[in-house]
């Protein structure tokens, strides 16, 4: 069973596990799944500033900090306890297109030549962690939620902004992906 639960979950079973997390939150308690809002609770419960975003009444959604507090739980049971020791596998010709750019280690769950403290003082680390975190929260703020509020939850709930958010957070990655990280890999 442990060697079960080292070894990478196929899409068509986590996916449905994923996706049956909705009709339970609905069914328990009628409750929303979503991440980004966790950021909102915590805010309101830790700063007691006059910001009226942060003024409502934040219990009413601790349920969701106690969800994010296990998602954390269950990543550092998963990364000391049922961590995989080989490599990341990734196909060759994605090993050829990262060599060019000076990306061959695959030992951690992201390229250390990418994500470390020594990459973070280069310019492609400030703009891989620094400016895409900032994006991430910005578009996350914009879109009125990240990417598991609206593919998973709002979607399910047929919500046509979700259905909207979703496709633009396709594209986004899609432009990402072809047109802007590979400028951004051969800095």
């Amino acid at each position: 069973m442990l060697e079960i639960l080292k070894e990478p979950w196929p899409w068509y079973v986590s996916g449905p596990l994923i996706g049956l997390t909705v009709p339970v939150l609905l069914i328990l308690g009628n409750k929303s799944f979503g991440i980004s809002s966790s950021l909102r609770h915590i805010c309101a419960a830790c700063i007691p500033a006059n910001i009226s975003f942060f003024k409502y009444d934040w219990k009413k959604e601790s349920w969701n900090l106690f969800f994010v507090f296990g998602i954390f739980l269950g990543g550092v049971i998963a990364a000391y306890f049922l961590a995989n020791p080989n490599p990341i596998e990734i196909s060759p010709e994605l090993s050829t297109k990262l060599a060019a750019y000076g990306i061959t280690d695959y030992n951690g769950l992201v390229p250390a030549q990418l994500f470390s403290w020594e990459s973070l003082f280069t310019l492609r680390g400030f703009i891989m962690i620094v400016a895409g975190g900032f994006l991430v929260g910005f578009g996350t703020r914009y879109a009125g939620g990240c990417t598991s509020g609206h593919a998973i939850m709002g979607i399910s709930n047929l919500q046509w902004p979700s259905l909207v958010a979703t496709i633009c957070f396709m594209i986004g990655g899609f432009v990402m992906t072809l047109l802007i990280l590979p400028y951004i890999l051969s800095l």
